[in-house]
């Protein structure tokens, strides 16, 4: 009708809530609730009036003839369909003629489709019964002979790594072998300083 969301609704609230004050707004609200209902109250009194007034005046039958002038094709074919339903009655149908026969005929391949596969789940029943049977006399055949299953080694997981400790990863000082001795360089003599 007039097209407002939740969201205007929420503003609106807000706006009331600011202006009117917390402590009065349930009053408002009585009271615009109130009008509302009266005024719809009213509204549904004044289109009863005219849909009163327009049944006494004939207007219904007008508008009647007008909708079917309008639209003579659909006029008609509910003209058609009305008396196709009051004159055939599907349920009354006459034992003796083809479409009697067609449907009984019918009928019975029906139940005879509904035996068959009664009859196969049956002797698949049956069949499940004694593949049962057959499979617990080779199970009690077997039970003597029948040792214990092996239990699978469990795959194990590598060892995680432990973290080394200094002790560990302190290097051995390696064996100092004996420097090779060089030869003494020579000393170049000093010149003198002239004076």
């Amino acid at each position: 009708m007039f097209d407002i969301g939740w969201t205007e609704l929420l503003v609106i609230g807000l706006v009331a809530l600011i202006v009117v004050g917390p402590k009065d707004l349930p009053g408002m609200f009585k009271a615009l609730g109130n009008f509302t209902a009266k005024a719809k109250r009213m509204a549904r009194e004044f289109s009863r009036a005219m849909e009163d007034a327009a049944e006494d005046s004939g207007i219904v039958d007008v508008q009647k003839t007008f909708k079917a002038a309008t639209n003579p094709a659909k006029s008609a074919l509910d003209a058609v369909s009305d008396t196709v339903k009051k004159s055939v009655d599907f349920d009354a149908m006459d034992p003796d003629s083809e479409t009697a026969k067609l449907a009984k005929k019918k009928a019975a391949d029906k139940e005879a489709a509904k035996a068959r596969v009664q009859a196969v789940k049956d002797a698949n029943a049956a069949a499940e019964a004694q593949a049962k049977e057959f499979a617990e006399a080779a199970d009690a055949k077997k039970a003597p002979a029948k040792k214990p299953a092996a239990k699978k080694p469990s795959a194990k997981k590598p060892a995680a790594k432990k973290p080394a400790t200094k002790a560990a990863t302190a290097k051995k000082p390696a064996a100092k072998k004996p420097a090779a001795k060089k030869p003494a360089a020579r000393k170049a003599p000093a010149k003198k300083a002239e004076t």
